[in-house]
């Protein structure tokens, strides 16, 4: 299968008190660690309440954006079956080492032509769910906050989206649910794609803007229930709030944006459909993208395409 999904999510925040605040008391997600970087920085690692594996986010104190991404392999021979795909990409790849990461394998890590570092590994230790395997109930009866069970995908900027897509294709053996083109004509530009190896709708986004950006990375809910009370949440802990509860054309998910107290934003998200490799990429037009977005308002405000990290 290659990469199974986004494992994690390594972004860096302003203040690691205020930032432990809103992960582990207003998503709920559970501290599996907290260290020093090897600069220096604080750091607090978390894992929702439906992850086995050590950890899916990683907080570094010392500004805001995305530090990288792990994407998590099936099987460790898939390491070395990108490694190669990478490089005859033109990419440059490094070998990882285990512990280089916090309970993380071997692996590689690359810089995308986005400008983002991506790494790759099969092993992450893993602890397991309060809930287990053995006849388990749906969910801990004790969650905190929103309680997000996991981490879901991201969406990035660049400045060549195109280029990217076909990184992510090429390399990832990703495949397009769905584009945001200039026209329907076989010279479009490509102003933004959405992609995936599996049948969650989509793991990585990217569309135009600046090099090496974040515009958000987002927890899985199921339904809209859960994201109606997940704004509610976020409301009565006076979190700043971008987009309340509405749903995407694009994906059809229902959703929430809101930011972190360091400004990078976030993202609960829940439905959408099935994605297969066989099934036709949506494309949608330029002129349509705000009902793509926000479908009930067919409006983008200009906060949504402007504030990255």
């Amino acid at each position: 299968m290659g990469i199974m999904r986004l494992g994690y999510a390594h972004v860096r925040v302003t203040d690691m008190t205020e930032a432990k605040n809103h992960y582990g008391s207003t998503m709920g997600l559970y501290e599996t660690l907290e260290d020093v970087s090897p600069e220096g920085n604080k750091r607090t690692f978390y894992k929702g309440w439906d992850e086995w594996d050590h950890h899916s986010v990683v907080l570094e104190e010392g500004g805001v954006g995305v530090v990288k991404y792990g994407w998590k392999a099936q099987h460790e021979a898939d390491i070395e079956a990108i490694e190669n795909k990478a490089k005859t990409f033109g990419l440059t790849v490094e070998r990882m080492s285990a512990g280089e990461n916090p309970e993380v394998g071997d692996g590689i890590r690359f810089t995308t032509t986005s400008d983002h570092v991506f790494e790759v590994y099969h092993s992450q230790t893993a602890i397991g769910t309060e809930v287990g395997t053995h006849n388990p109930d749906p969910f801990p009866r004790h969650l905190v906050g929103i309680g997000v069970p996991a981490l879901d995908h991201s969406l990035i900027t660049c400045e060549d989206p195109k280029l990217m897509e076909k990184l992510l294709m090429d390399v990832f053996d990703f495949y397009p649910t769905e584009r945001i083109q200039t026209s329907l004509e076989d010279d479009h530009e490509l102003a933004g794609t959405w992609l995936t190896s599996n049948n969650q709708i989509h793991q990585m986004a990217v569309i135009g803007g600046p090099q090496g950006k974040l515009h958000h990375f987002a927890f899985r809910l199921d339904d809209w229930s859960q994201v109606g009370h997940a704004a509610d949440l976020l409301t009565m802990d006076d979190v700043a709030v971008d987009v309340t509860p509405t749903r995407h054309g694009i994906t059809r998910g229902q959703t929430t944006y809101f930011f972190d107290p360091s400004g990078n934003r976030n993202e609960v998200f829940g439905g959408g459909y099935l994605a297969f490799p066989d099934r036709p990429t949506n494309v949608w037009t330029v002129d349509q993208i705000g009902k793509g977005i926000f479908y009930h308002s067919r409006e983008l405000n200009e906060r949504f395409t402007s504030v990255l990290t």
